[in-house]
C-alpha cells in the first residue's frame, strides 16, 4: 500500500511539472522571435505610429467607439521591434513584445508571436487600412474581457 501511495505522489509531481511547463510555454518570453515558421509573414511597416485606442464588446457600440478612438487624447504609440515586428502589449501582460503580422492559408491575418497563425495569444486583424485597425483576441476568455479593439492614427 505504501509503494503505491508513492507511485501515485510520484505520477501527481510529474504531472503537476508537466502543467507548469504548458502553463510557462504559453507565458510570452522577450526570447521569442516574432516571425518564423512555415506561414507568410507580411510588412509591419504599416502599424508603426500613434493611434487612438478605443474597444466596444457589441457592434452597436462601434461607432461611438470610433469617435473615442479618433480623438487621440493618449495615442498608443507602435513602434519598429528590433526585427522585422512592432513592439506592444500582449493580453495581460504590462511588457511590450515584439510581435509579427502572420498571414493563415485561409486568407487571414493575425499578429502576435512566431506561432502559426491562429494561437491563442494572437489577435486577428478583422479590417486594416492606413488610417484604421480593428482587432479582436483569438483567445475567446480574452476577447469577452477585451473586446474588438479599434486603433485610429492620429
Amino acid at each position: 500500500m505504501k509503494h503505491r501511495v508513492e507511485k501515485l505522489a510520484c505520477v501527481a509531481m510529474a504531472l503537476g511539472l508537466s502543467a507548469c511547463a504548458t502553463v510557462e510555454n504559453l507565458t510570452p518570453t522577450a526570447s521569442r522571435s516574432p516571425a518564423s515558421g512555415s506561414y507568410e509573414t507580411l510588412p509591419a511597416d504599416r502599424l508603426i505610429g500613434k493611434w487612438g485606442m478605443a474597444s466596444y464588446r457589441e457592434e452597436k457600440d462601434r461607432a461611438r467607439t470610433e469617435r473615442i478612438a479618433r480623438q487621440c487624447r493618449q495615442p498608443y504609440v507602435i513602434a519598429k521591434g528590433p526585427t522585422d515586428g512592432v513592439m506592444m502589449h500582449v493580453a495581460d501582460d504590462s511588457q511590450q513584445y515584439e510581435l509579427a503580422l502572420k498571414r493563415a492559408r485561409d486568407g487571414k491575418t493575425y499578429l502576435g508571436f512566431a506561432t502559426p497563425p491562429g494561437d491563442p495569444q494572437d489577435r486577428e486583424i478583422v479590417s486594416m487600412t492606413d488610417k484604421e485597425m480593428i482587432m479582436r483576441f483569438v483567445d475567446p476568455d480574452a476577447n469577452t474581457r477585451y473586446g474588438t479593439f479599434i486603433y485610429v492614427r492620429c
